[in-house]
């Protein structure tokens, strides 16, 4: 096997032989994790016209997934707090690689590739020390872990790339856990979340909310062409309603975005999923606590409409504004007058539905 890998990785190095594409893979435009009706899990495949192009099963349940730039690979992640990460092949849905996190830490769910896809940055705990960490993986060297850096900050959930760069912005959410009390949150009174860009392993900035917001904890991100961010909350106080979506700019000071008390309370101080429209005039956000999609505007910095959706999950920008899915297996496109009964399918989709920028 050794010997028709080299072999294999020789000829890939002539050029001659075609690397693989995501057009191998059937061309998908999102991926997903899901629950299928027998209790089992799958990462999948879909298309632009909302189909689903493949499953691969999943050892158990799945939360994000990161998309390697140029070959048809993807990286699967726990259900937060897990400790393994899977590598998939999702020409064959083969299994290639394992991630196992280190002692003493777990990983958030998430992860980003390089612009080169050489390498793979994973958002983790290092639980013992109560500080977040991003892991290096090498995915020339089938995934071997390679370094660390610190993250700037306590629980970093979410991390993207700014587009054009390989500068990553991170959502540490503030919140302290630890394995031995699973899920509980052990710092509420002194959380301290913010936003902080890295570049070749330093923090280069840091953007924090005002303290009457501290409670309010960083976790999941968007990132338009020219490097606006926009970040959605999940309120850990008793008190509301409160704002939970934000925009930031590196350099400027972070917005959080306006609504009715109404509105905010529709939420329910949570935010699963985030996303901004082609042209960054939109910014969309789902609430499975509160069964809404929330839709705003960028440059009013407010709420601009809300659709009611049972269970709402995954969003991600569409041929033209939003699609979304649900955990009752809507996918459904926010702008072409359907709702989530429209488009469904025999899958619980998780909370995230994460594009392929570059499909071809």
């Amino acid at each position: 096997m050794a010997n028709r890998r080299q072999f294999l990785t020789g000829l890939l190095a002539a050029g001659l032989v075609p690397r693989p594409t995501w057009a191998d893979a059937g061309s998908p435009a999102y991926l997903a994790a899901a629950a299928r009706p027998d209790g089992s899990y799958a990462l999948c495949g879909l298309g632009a016209g909302r189909d689903v192009l493949f499953q691969i099963h999943l050892p158990d349940r799945g939360h994000a997934a990161a998309a390697h730039p140029t070959r048809p690979e993807a990286v699967a992640f726990a259900r937060r707090p897990g400790t393994f990460a899977i590598v998939l092949d999702c020409r064959s849905g083969a299994q290639t690689a394992i991630l196992s996190a280190p002692e003493g830490r777990h990983f958030y769910g998430h992860g980003a590739f390089s612009a080169d896809g050489h390498w793979l940055y994973t958002t983790e705990n290092d639980y013992e020390a109560g500080e977040g960490r991003i892991g290096v993986w090498d995915a020339t060297r089938d995934y071997a872990r390679a370094d660390e850096f610190a993250s700037g900050g306590v629980g970093p959930h979410d991390i993207k790339r700014l587009p054009g760069s390989d500068v990553l912005v991170v959502a540490n959410g503030g919140i302290e856990t630890h394995p031995d009390t699973g899920r509980t949150k052990l710092n509420i009174p002194v959380m301290a979340p913010n936003l902080t860009y890295v570049a070749d392993g330093q923090v280069v900035d840091t953007a924090e909310l005002g303290r009457e917001w501290y409670k309010n904890s960083i976790r999941h991100l968007a990132v338009a062409p020219d490097g606006l961010v926009a970040f959605g909350m999940q309120w850990e106080g008793a008190d509301g309603p409160v704002p939970v979506v934000g925009l930031h700019r590196r350099g400027e000071e972070a917005v959080l975005l306006d609504a009715s008390d109404e509105a905010m309370r529709q939420m329910q101080g949570y935010v699963g999923s985030i996303a901004l429209d082609a042209q960054a005039s939109k910014v969309a956000v789902t609430s499975p606590r509160g069964g809404v999609v929330q839709v705003f505007d960028v440059a009013a910095r407010r709420l601009d409409h809300t659709i009611v959706a049972t269970d709402a999950s995954g969003i991600a920008p569409g041929k033209s504004g939003f699609v979304a899915t649900s955990g009752l297996g809507a996918f459904w496109a926010l702008d072409a007058n359907e709702t989530p009964a429209d488009s469904r399918h025999d899958l619980a989709w998780d909370n995230h539905l994460v594009p392929i920028s570059n499909p071809a």
